[in-house]
């Protein structure tokens, strides 16, 4: 589990395919504190350390996580948006993410808001996608990328973020633009709610 408070960025040093999966190497500052098959989040994407080098570590994604998210995009060089899991004795900053990303997303406008920015991202809503509660709420939350937002203007396919400066800084939101793609994850306690609808 994790709060959606990104601890960094990672950088792809490697990708090498095994079959229908990818392994990525990745460097970060907190690799060496890092243990075997501990959990982190890449762009929202929860994956298991699979080894260590230095500051060096390699994580394992198979292709259901390829198909359902932007990781297969990668190319050596790009940041990623990194996360170890929550710790359960310190403040929920962010709100309850699984690391299971449930669909892609394009930002197809970005606009300045004095100082921050506002995110517009346009995803395919299928009927029973909805039904399961894959969709946002005003003022409700989502992790893009791994990163805990708040949701402005929703629309069955599209909503808004505000980016502060800082989350723009210390995230790869420095390297969104109209076209990219990112990983969405919509909240755990909407999908909740639709469920028991569902079975009423």
């Amino acid at each position: 589990m994790f709060s959606g408070i990104i601890e960094g960025l990672a950088t792809v040093k490697a990708i090498n395919a095994k079959g229908g999966n990818i392994d990525f190497t990745l460097e970060c500052d907190f690799a060496p504190e890092l243990t075997i098959d501990q959990s982190v989040a890449h762009n929202g994407v929860c994956l298991t350390v699979v080894s260590i080098d230095n500051n060096c570590y390699t994580v394992t994604a198979i292709k259901e996580t390829l198909d359902r998210s932007n990781l297969g995009l990668l190319k050596v060089g790009d940041k990623v948006n990194v996360e170890r899991s929550m710790m359960m004795n310190g403040r929920l900053d962010g709100h309850i993410v699984q690391g299971h990303v449930d669909t892609t997303a394009t930002c197809i406008a970005l606009e300045d808001a004095d100082g921050s920015t506002y995110y517009t991202f346009e995803y395919v809503p299928q009927e029973e996608d909805i039904r399961k509660g894959y969709f946002t709420v005003d003022k409700g939350s989502v992790a893009v990328n791994g990163v805990s937002l708040t949701v402005c203007q929703p629309t069955k396919s599209t909503f808004q973020v505000a980016i502060i400066p800082y989350t723009r800084t210390h995230t790869n939101f420095c390297d969104i633009t109209v076209g990219s793609k990112v990983n969405l994850e919509f909240d755990i306690i909407g999908k909740y709610v639709a469920r028991i609808q569902e079975l009423r």
